[in-house]
């Protein structure tokens, strides 16, 4: 099956929904790549690492346009997960970031939130979206199995540890995650699980089940084990709304980078990058985009958002 990616990159900068043949060739394509990637990606710097999108098309826009005015192929790019629901172009979101993984399978990098999953974007608004723009569910099977081959986490020069969501009691020792069957459905607890679905808490000091039904709360002294056994630096992670757009936890050994600028279209939050470059004087820079400005977006597609923030 013919694909052009630099037409479909083209097509859904210019407003127009991804053609039911484009997505078919651009999944299948993506699979092939994506099922040569490792569990755990071990990549080298210099590199922009990107939280949540949630199908806010418009905002990723303004996320390339701010950061890398040089073009999108002037840096290495990592993004740690949820590319669908929420937003009202979920499968233009992750189809132009797919786009990009075969344009640039060594520079562009995804790896899996815990909305990259059935049971999750069943509920949230990928699955309605699908089935609006094709008239069936089977681009939404599709796109899920390329989700099931999405990498788990990333290690950036043996120093950054990067994941959607955070830490697990199962995983002392990150290599220790190569051996996951990632390759399936995220189940509903246990290592892989953990890593999509945690959070951090500043208020204790030993693991808790979440509150989100999914993974744990850890603590401080998780975090610091974490590093001191593994010889990480830093934990980079998304998966929580943060209203200036970043969050630092436990004396900088954490932080929560979040791209999804006015979240859900009425948040009114603020969206960085974090940009990793060793060797300039700024070695961590957060770089700052606002939400794309109402006569430069297509409008939205009506359709129902769930208020609660999975």
């Amino acid at each position: 099956m013919d694909l052009n990616v630099d037409a479909i990159i083209s097509n859904i900068r210019n407003g127009k929904l991804i053609q039911e043949h484009e997505a078919i060739a651009l999944l299948t394509k993506l699979q092939e790549i994506l099922f040569t990637e490792a569990n755990i990606l071990e990549l080298t710097s210099p590199i922009t690492i990107c939280g949540d999108i949630h199908g806010q098309l418009y905002d990723l826009f303004q996320l390339f346009e701010t950061t890398t005015p040089k073009g999108v192929s002037s840096t290495k790019w990592l993004f740690m997960g949820d590319y669908v629901d929420r937003g009202r172009f979920s499968m233009e979101t992750f189809a132009y970031l797919a786009a990009h993984k075969i344009k640039y399978p060594k520079q562009f990098f995804l790896l899996r939130g815990n909305h990259e999953c059935r049971q999750v974007n069943q509920k949230y608004g990928f699955y309605e979206e699908t089935l609006s723009n094709f008239g069936h569910s089977g681009i939404w099977s599709l796109c899920n199995e390329a989700f099931d081959l999405l990498p788990v986490a990333a290690v950036i020069d043996n120093k950054i540890f990067s994941v959607h969501g955070g830490l697990s009691p199962s995983v002392i020792m990150y290599q220790s995650a190569y051996l996951m069957d990632r390759q399936d459905e995220l189940p509903s607890s246990g290592a892989l699980c953990d890593l999509l679905w945690s959070d951090p808490d500043t208020d204790i000091n030993s693991w808790k089940e979440s509150p989100r039904g999914a993974g744990y709360l850890f603590g401080e002294r998780q975090v610091e084990e974490f590093c001191h056994n593994n010889k990480i630096d830093l934990i980079t992670r998304s998966h929580q709304l943060a209203a200036n757009g970043y969050q630092w936890y436990f004396d900088d050994k954490l932080i929560t980078v979040w791209s999804a600028p006015n979240y859900m279209y009425r948040s009114g939050n603020k969206a960085t990058v974090l940009r990793y470059e060793p060797g300039q004087a700024k070695e961590y820079n957060l770089i700052f985009f606002d939400f794309c400005p109402l006569d430069k977006r297509k409008m939205p597609m009506d359709v129902t958002i769930s208020p609660y923030f999975l």
